[in-house]
């Protein structure tokens, strides 16, 4: 086939020179398979003759492993004869793994990685892995090895990696000349002898009988070492550290966590690049000298160093310090070009923190409740968050601030500082500030351009704000009770919200593009302010002035600076006429007047005489006092209303768009025989449709009547809400487009008639109406799906199998369990 493609000399294969015989069923079954785990091929096998032949390629079992599985000798035996070219085995946990492990290396040419443990492991099966020359990688865990009072000798001359962990053995010698990675973790052994010249990488961590003699021994003999983890073996000293040090010169990484006999005041690591000293108690701020010359040194530790009370280091190349649990740790100085991450945390004595840094981004320095002095070179520093940080003062300010040391700062959180009281930053980076739960502060004053988040959560006797300038867009001050000085320059300001801000009585707003304005229950703001506002601000859309007595009719004279102003809130004030509202907000869609109770009953004249804000959409008379011939005038005239509240008017008798006159059986009939000209309500000959869509009557006491037939032409009207009002007795309502109709706890209702196709929800909860009523007045409702005669003490549940033969569109009834 070579010589063929050879000779081809157009460069392409003929394809009657040779032929590919391809079967493409194993080979699809071969590739699906190698997906498949061991436990999976064993599965696959039982399906039928073809798939037993393709799980049982040697491709998929070249790693046997049978880890914590039950398998006996003879099976095992069985696998090794039928994939001798297997590399790995794996016989973790599983019975008589002295006898498994020694039927591996024995019978398996090609085994480079073995890894067996749990149980007990003879002297002959470390003589036998000296002749299974393939192995490069050992790994026992949890056994023991011998008979528990003799030398192991663990002697080969290609094994890379060697793991005996959690051993139980007297003692160990290993001869491995290629050896680079040796574990006796966990392991209990008195004595170990090394003979590795090339070993790199040594973990005794937790070999808690080697003695400070053996430890020596077994670092030294490996001049080559560059990690070494030797954490919680108390009996390391200083003097081990420093000979270790002296003959492994290429020593990089040393772990010597919760070695408490050790200082390092007298050990010089030039080549140390990682350095682990969590919980050493003899840790001082002496051992940080000796810790200066690692001049290398890139990750520093020092978690739980309980006698440590100051760090200074000047490292060109640490990038990571971690001061965790410190309970004595009081100055913190560091100065590294490349400093990239600081983990400080519960270091409650800490006091002062000087850093240097280039590198530095982030800085989180959480619940440090004594820190009072913090000085910052991080020229691109962008996070900071001091939490809880309850020492600091305001001095803090400046270091935030332009020319403090972090000119790109964007974030700062500080939260619940509580010792800081007037609060100044000016800084043309800082994008976010958090001041919540900073109960004690008075003021504060930002000249931040680029500001466009702050928080005021919690600072409940702030007094003084200036905002001047920042890049706010919104801004929420009304969790400032006390506030009584504002000054807010921000020229993308769309929003501002000063509700509950009761004493504020100087206010300067200078924001050219604020559309609302929230200033609810600001009872000392006065005209005054408010016309500055309206010159400053002149693209307001939305003004809310509820609970704002101190407005007079001259400051509501400035709106006239207010072209685009649609939406006015006056509630719960005391003004008596609206004629400056009439004459400045000429395109007003929304008028709220709830409890305006000094208004006169002419006040409203200008609406329904004189076709004041024609593009009033929305009207809130709600616990007012109009009289009654006002409110049915208006209701009358104004047509053009879509949304009309009058909840809670005691003056309101009747709600009467028919005439005064018995109600005829027949509706139709009745609506029929109004005429032009009724009682006290006037209806034109020729009336426009009406363009109200809500009307909400809830809670009108004196109200008895409510009739709305067709000549009213209320065709637009979707939502009538007429529950609470408890003298109700007659209703009567033909509105083609009516959807919901509250009728809720109206006691003395008896009279129901209706004629609204589209009614889809209906509530009569806790009315006095009896059934006879309600089934009259549903079936004209042929698109009703909601009824609820909850507490109806006249409506028995029996009687639910009729109200739905009444109404088959009835898909929910709502009714009492038991009779009332």
């Amino acid at each position: 086939m070579g010589g063929s493609a050879g000779n081809d000399s157009g460069g392409t294969l003929k394809i009657d020179d040779f032929e590919v015989r391809m079967d493409l069923t194993n080979d699809l079954l071969h590739m699906v398979f190698t997906f498949l785990g061991d436990i999976d091929l064993c599965r696959a096998a039982r399906v039928c003759r073809q798939w037993r032949e393709a799980s049982s390629h040697e491709d998929f079992w070249r790693y046997l492993n049978f880890e914590n599985r039950y398998i006996s000798p003879q099976q095992f035996d069985d696998m090794c004869r039928r994939y001798p070219n297997a590399t790995g085995v794996n016989v973790y946990g599983t019975p008589a793994i002295n006898s498994l492990a020694m039927k591996a290396v024995s019978s398996l040419r090609n085994l480079e990685v073995l890894t067996l443990g749990k149980g007990q492991l003879g002297e002959s099966f470390f003589l036998m892995v000296t002749d299974c020359h393939a192995l490069k990688s050992l790994t026992v865990n949890d056994a023991t090895l011998g008979n528990g009072i003799q030398e192991i000798p663990i002697f080969h001359d290609r094994l890379h990696d060697l793991q005996i962990v959690k051993c139980r053995v007297l003692r160990v010698s290993i001869r491995c000349p290629l050896l680079e990675t040796l574990s006796l973790k966990r392991s209990s052994m008195p004595h170990a002898v090394l003979n590795c010249p090339l070993l790199r990488d040594l973990d005794i961590a937790s070999c808690h009988k080697l003695s400070d003699a053996a430890i020596r021994s077994a670092a030294m003999s490996c001049p080559l070492l560059e990690s070494l983890d030797m954490s919680n073996c108390s009996s390391v000293s200083d003097e081990t550290v420093r000979e270790i040090a002296r003959v492994c010169v290429n020593l990089t990484v040393l772990d010597a966590s919760y070695c408490s006999n050790i200082s390092l005041e007298s050990v010089r690591l030039p080549m140390l690049t990682v350095l682990k000293l969590h919980s050493c108690e003899g840790i001082t701020s002496a051992s940080m000298v000796a810790i200066a010359h690692s001049h290398s040194l890139k990750i520093l530790e020092l978690d739980n160093c309980s006698l440590l009370t100051s760090v200074s280091l000047d490292l060109a190349h640490l990038e990571n310090i971690r001061l965790v649990h410190c309970r004595k740790f009081v100055d913190l100085n560091l100065r590294s070009s490349v400093l990239s991450s600081i983990t400080v945390s519960n270091c409650p004595s800490l006091q002062r923190i000087n850093i240097i840094s280039n590198a530095l981004k982030k800085l989180v320095l959480q619940k440090q409740e004594s820190l009072t002095w913090l000085a910052l070179q991080c020229p691109f520093l962008q996070e900071v968050d001091l939490t809880e940080c309850e020492s600091l003062t305001n001095s803090i300010c400046k270091v935030f601030s332009d020319g403090g040391g972090c000119p790109v700062l964007r974030s700062l959180v500080l939260d619940s500082c509580e010792s800081l009281t007037a609060v100044s930053f000016c800084s043309t980076s800082l994008v976010n500030l958090s001041l919540g739960g900073c109960r004690a502060i008075t003021s504060v004053e930002l000249r931040c351009p680029h500001l466009e988040l702050v928080s005021l959560d919690g600072c409940d006797h702030l007094e003084r704000a200036s905002f001047y300038p920042v890049g706010l867009k919104s801004l929420n001050l009304g969790i400032c009770p006390k506030l009584n000085v504002l000054h807010i320059e921000a020229p993308q300001m769309v929003s501002l919200e000063l509700k509950g801000c009761g004493i504020l009585s100087d206010a300067s707003i200078n924001c050219p593009l604020l559309t609302s304005l929230d200033a609810s229950f600001c009872s000392q703001l006065k005209d005054d302010c408010l016309s500055a506002t309206t010159l400053s601000c002149p693209l307001i859309e939305s003004l809310v002035l509820m609970s704002c007595p101190s407005i007079c009719p001259i400051g509501l004279l400035s709106l006239r600076c207010l072209p685009n102003l649609t939406y006015l809130d006056l509630s719960y004030t005391f003004l008596v006429n609206l004629q400056p509202v009439f004459d400045s907000c000429l395109y007003l869609k929304v008028l709220k007047l709830q409890a305006c109770k000094y208004l006169a009953d002419s006040s409203l004249e200008p609406l329904y005489k004189d076709g004041a804000l024609p593009a009033l959409c929305e009207l809130d008379l709600s616990y007012g006092t109009l009289c009654q011939s006002a409110i049915e005038k208006l209701l009358t005239c104004c047509t053009h209303l879509t949304h009309v509240s009058l909840n809670g008017c005691v003056n309101m008798h009747d709600l009467n768009w028919g005439f005064h006159g018995d109600m005829p059986s027949e509706m139709h009939t009745h609506y029929g025989s109004f005429a032009s000209s009724v009682g006290d309500v006037f209806l034109p000959t020729e009336q426009s449709d009406r363009l109200l869509q809500n009307l909400n009557c809830v809670g009108c006491p004196n109200i008895k009547k409510v009739v709305i037939p067709p000549m009213a032409r209320c065709v637009h009207l979707s939502s009538l809400n007429l529950s609470l009002s408890t003298n109700l007795k007659e209703v009567g309502v033909s509105c083609c487009n009516l959807c919901f109709l509250n009728l809720s706890n109206s006691y003395s209702l008896e009279i129901l008639k209706l004629d609204c196709p589209r009614l889809t929800s209906l509530f009569l909860q806790s009315c006095n109406i009896d059934e006879e009523a309600v089934e009259a007045a549903i079936s004209q409702c042929t698109m009703l799906e909601t009824l609820d005669v909850r507490f109806c003490p006249k409506i028995s549940p029996l009687s639910m199998g009729r109200l739905r033969a009444a109404c088959p569109s009835l898909k929910r009834i709502f009714s009492s369990l038991a009779q009332t």
